[in-house]
């Protein structure tokens, strides 16, 4: 028997639109013999809705489209969509008002239904907020005979072998297993319950973020599974960016024994189709398709297709972003380019008195490596006109900050008037590190639609950059670009600097990147305290400065851009920090 995965990308709330995506792939499915076919974790509306639940009429228009679906769908194929349905028990006996749920369609019908077990409430997720847990095991038997009710107490027939009984788990409901992890965090374990019923194959219809070596460790919680219950194990999840989040695809299948038979394109829609052997339960057969080769390369298309999802679902087909002869713009140009195409990306030099002559060139060289438009708007008068408005406030005070961010603040202004004349998108080009530590400037370089590398420290922009000139990108979404240098040689070697006054270089108010970054993984993804990270041999000066400037930067993080998610701790949905507090 075939089985397949329609890894889709879906546009939230886009209910016509998805329901189509499902439909065709439901259609090359049926058309290469599938019998079942799973699609993402609420697939039909997209993965994360947030408060669009709270709107009763967008639940009722998702119960109309998943029966027009039904209706539509090919009548030889069985298909599992993730949808959300009310909760007839909320008004009676409380709780929330949805269930986050999966439907089976067959024969023009929904046939039957299952819902999520359990509920994950940490970093990005809040589905606690909407949903009520399901509290029974899914299953559904395949065989001779008609369709029934959740728990396979009857079938429907695609085969003429023995039953073939299938388990169904929604996405965190295969997060829970103690052996694997040591520890449970909830108090069921769905794989188990339906271990226990002895289901003969079982499916997870997901919708997980990306972050770095996310894909891993999945497929060792997986083989695990498949392997601890000695049952294979089908998993299906949603490709696309949605807003700060960007899920990778990587759909996988392994067999009884923990082999992975499966794989589907990472970051890229794909269909599957997975061969199941009726006579020995098992997964058999089915492409695999070969995973990123390496951390850069993985980040790499994770932003692509981040810029790329934000600009199309949100209807921009230009970007604009200030090009500075940084190495952290450079970055960003080159994400934009492979994302949109040279001909829709612009880049705008803004040079002041306090510009250096190589960041004017480093910006051109790059743009023309690129292939993208530029224009240069030199900024001296304005600084000028603000010296003269300001001079009789600041008369008798010396040059500071205020200054050196007036400069950054014109550059925004620029960029927006830009981006608000020609429809276009202003990216945002600061770094994790410059966000972390408040290095950067609140309407001013952080301004913008999407802070594209927010999530990126400066370290792995300086690796990402090198691998970009290693050429091992090849030309994949670069267009004529070939597999030689395209991030200036100067623009990798020379010190970092906002040069916003004379002879500034980063390191004057900030510790040497390396040392930088490394407490600042140790503060936000670990959560260390500062005796913590000076007993990993850290300056108890530094770690103090560092934490010191951490906390004073929250306001500003507030005001950012949202910023795509490639970590598993950003500055976004998942981070949920005061602003006016004391710290311990």
């Amino acid at each position: 028997m075939k089985l397949a995965i329609a890894q889709l990308n879906p546009i939230i709330g886009d209910l016509t639109g998805n329901a189509q995506q499902i439909l065709d792939a439901a259609k090359i499915a049926a058309a290469r013999g599938v019998s079942l076919l799973l699609t993402p974790e609420l697939s039909l509306c997209g993965y994360p809705p947030r408060d669009l639940l709270l709107n009763p009429s967008f639940v009722e228009s998702m119960a109309t489209t998943l029966a027009q679906l039904a209706s539509e769908l090919p009548p030889s194929l069985a298909v599992l969509v993730g949808t959300v349905t009310p909760n007839p028990h909320a008004l009676v006996a409380g709780g929330k008002p949805l269930f986050n749920t999966i439907a089976l369609l067959k024969s023009g019908k929904v046939q039957q239904i299952f819902y999520k077990r359990l509920l994950p409430t940490y970093d990005v997720f809040d589905e606690n907020r909407y949903f009520e847990s399901g509290h029974e095991s899914n299953s559904f038997t395949i065989e001779d005979g008609g369709i029934g009710e959740v728990g396979a107490k009857e079938s429907f027939s695609l085969s003429p072998h023995s039953p073939i009984k299938i388990g169904v788990t929604i996405c965190e409901d295969l997060w829970n297993d103690e052996e694997f992890w040591g520890k449970r965090s909830y108090q069921v374990n769905p794989l188990a319950d339906l271990a226990r019923e002895g289901v003969d194959l079982l499916v997870n219809l997901s919708a997980s973020p990306y972050s770095l070596g996310k894909q891993k460790l999945r497929e060792a919680m997986l083989q695990h599974s498949a392997k601890r219950y000695q049952t294979p194990i089908l998993y299906a999840n949603q490709l696309g960016g949605n807003d700060d989040l960007i899920f990778d695809g990587s759909s996988v299948a392994f067999n009884s024994a923990g082999e992975i038979v499966c794989r589907a394109r990472a970051f890229e829609t794909d269909l599957v189709i997975v061969e199941f052997d009726e006579v020995r339960k098992d997964l058999v057969s089915g492409s695999i398709a070969p995973a990123p080769d390496g951390e850069e390369a993985q980040i790499w298309q994770a932003l692509v297709l981040g810029v790329r999802d934000y600009g199309k679902k949100c209807g921009f087909k230009k970007v604009v972003l200030g090009l500075s002869g940084g190495i952290d713009s450079a970055l960003v140009a080159a994400i934009a380019t492979a994302a949109l195409g040279a001909d829709n990306v612009l880049g705008i030099l803004m040079p002041s008195p306090y510009s250096s002559a190589h960041s004017i060139a480093d910006a051109l060289a790059l743009a023309q490596n690129l292939g993208i438009e530029t224009h240069t708007l030199r900024i001296g008068d304005l600084m000028a006109g603000y010296d003269r408005t300001l001079a009789p406030l600041f008369t008798g005070t010396e040059f500071g900050i205020a200054e050196e961010n007036i400069q950054s603040r014109i550059r925004g202004n620029l960029l927006m008037a830009i981006a608000n004349k020609f429809g276009y998108l202003l990216l945002s080009t600061g770094n994790k590190s410059e966000m972390a530590v408040g290095y950067c400037t609140l309407y001013g370089d952080m301004n913008g639609g999407l802070a594209v590398i927010s999530d990126v420290p400066k370290t792995r922009v300086y690796s990402l950059c090198q691998w970009l000139n290693s050429g091992r990108l090849g030309n994949e979404g670069m267009g004529n670009i070939s597999n030689r240098q395209i991030i200036p040689e100067n623009i990798l070697h020379k010190p970092p600097s906002a040069e916003l006054k004379p002879g500034q270089v980063d390191q004057d108010s900030l510790p040497p990147y390396d040392i930088l970054d490394d407490i600042l993984y140790r503060v936000i993804n670990q959560h260390q305290s500062a005796s913590q990270i000076m007993a990993a041999g850290y300056d108890s000066t530094v770690v103090n400065q560092v934490l010191r400037l951490v906390a004073r930067a929250e306001f500003k993080r507030k005001q950012a851009p949202p910023g795509l998610k490639v970590t598993d701790c950003a500055f976004g949905t998942g981070w949920r920090m005061p602003i006016a507090c004391r710290r311990y």
